[in-house]
């Protein structure tokens, strides 16, 4: 079984004549996951037979506006995606500032082996740019995080640092990191658009750091939380210790699943009594229906609370 995450910037404005087709492909090979397009590019993550996977891959290159897809693939021991999901949006990841153009204005990749020195340099302002609760269970040592609570929420952000005091106040070089790339494609060409000069983002982002860099070398604390049944992943993209809470969605350390407000597939410490009764008991059905299913041997698919 292979897992794919892939993204590219490219000019798509025939993007809502892909869904159709490529939603056929995948389901005729197995393959499932969630899959973005808009006129500003693709962005996904697929998981299937590995021959599948590679066909779907090999489908969409053969386009030549995504023949330079952004890919990184894992092996996996079981399907980490319930459905499989191909929508339009008006972006493939939502920043809601429009004329940025990653294509063109995007900073400087650097690559995982070169990371740990750039990020040591001390005029370097270090960025995280995921939101607070991936931030939460891992970051790199002295990285800034910017409490976000959604991607939307980074140029507001960005305007308030780079006034006088603040972080960003005279532009100084930064370095910016994030799960897999893409946001900090976007990321890096708002401060560009904004005059900064000196601006470079971790090329294939956190995955790629810890997939490349050998734990004893590593700048990493914790875990890197994912969006897929995986949860977070370690070093070497080795399943972590989180967990998801199937009503709020944040991830739970170890900590947070023995807490006595943790009731598996209803609720956490972070949303106990924050659902009506009604769906609650929602929730408990639909756990109960996955501890049949895996009383069966079968995988549940079932609808989410949002």
């Amino acid at each position: 079984m292979l897992t794919a995450a892939f993204y590219c910037f490219a000019a798509l404005p025939d993007c809502a004549q892909w869904v159709a087709p490529l939603r056929a492909r995948c389901e005729a090979l197995g393959v499932r996951g969630n899959v973005l397009l808009a006129e500003e590019g693709i962005n996904g993550t697929i998981a299937g037979p590995d021959e599948a996977v590679k066909a779907v891959l090999d489908w969409l290159r053969a386009d030549p506006r995504l023949a330079q897809l952004m890919l990184r693939t894992a092996a996996c021991d079981a399907m980490p995606f319930y459905r499989l999901k191909v929508r339009c949006k008006a972006e493939i990841v939502t920043m809601g500032v429009p004329g940025i153009s990653p294509v063109e204005q995007a900073g400087h990749y650097v690559a995982p082996r070169d990371w740990n020195a750039l990020i040591a340099r001390p005029d370097v302002v270090v960025i995280d740019v995921r939101n607070g609760y991936e931030v939460g269970i891992g970051s790199f040592a002295g990285a800034v995080d910017p409490h976000t609570q959604a991607f939307t929420d980074w140029p507001a952000w960005v305007q308030a640092q780079s006034a006088p005091g603040g972080l960003l106040a005279g532009k100084p070089p930064v370095a910016m990191f994030c799960t897999g790339g893409i946001r900090c494609e976007k990321a890096s060409a708002l401060l560009r658009a904004q005059g900064f000069d000196e601006v470079h983002h971790l090329q294939g982002g956190i995955l790629a750091y810890l997939e490349t860099v050998p734990p004893e070398d590593s700048r990493w604390r914790g875990e890197c939380f994912v969006f897929d049944e995986r949860v977070a992943v370690g070093h070497g993209l080795a399943p972590g210790s989180h967990a998801l809470c199937r009503s709020c969605r944040l991830p739970l350390s170890p900590a947070d699943q023995a807490s006595p407000l943790f009731v598996e597939g209803v609720q956490c410490a972070h949303c106990a009594g924050t659902r009506s009764a009604a769906e609650q008991q929602g929730l408990r059905e639909r756990q109960r229906q996955v501890v049949l299913a895996a009383a069966r041997g079968t995988p549940h698919v079932g609808a989410t609370l949002p």
